[in-house]
């Protein structure tokens, strides 16, 4: 695929990059290089390639889900400037 400094210059535009004629020039031929890779790609036949995260296996190790109070609320509500029934007391916000 071609790209000419045109479109290079409404990319930038896009992008809200600033670029002058020269490198708007300069960049033409390099996008275009990219371009034609990403082009190669597509040609590749992927179809017995199972999809995957990761090129090599990765297991996730899982703990127990398991509901505890965590056990330090009162560790925790000895820094509240007040507390009410085991809970961090706030003033009333909504009028």
């Amino acid at each position: 695929m071609s790209v000419d400094t045109a479109t290079v210059k409404r990319i930038a535009s896009l992008a809200r990059i600033a670029i002058t004629e020269e490198e708007a020039g300069r960049l033409a031929p390099e996008l275009g290089n990219i371009l034609g890779w990403i082009e190669q790609l597509g040609e590749v036949d992927t179809r017995d390639v199972a999809p995957m995260t990761a090129v090599i296996p990765n297991h996730l190790r899982l703990r127990d889900d398991v509901v505890t109070d965590g056990g330090v609320r009162d560790a925790v509500l000895s820094n509240a400037p007040q507390a009410e029934h085991g809970f961090f007391a706030v003033p009333k916000v909504i009028e």
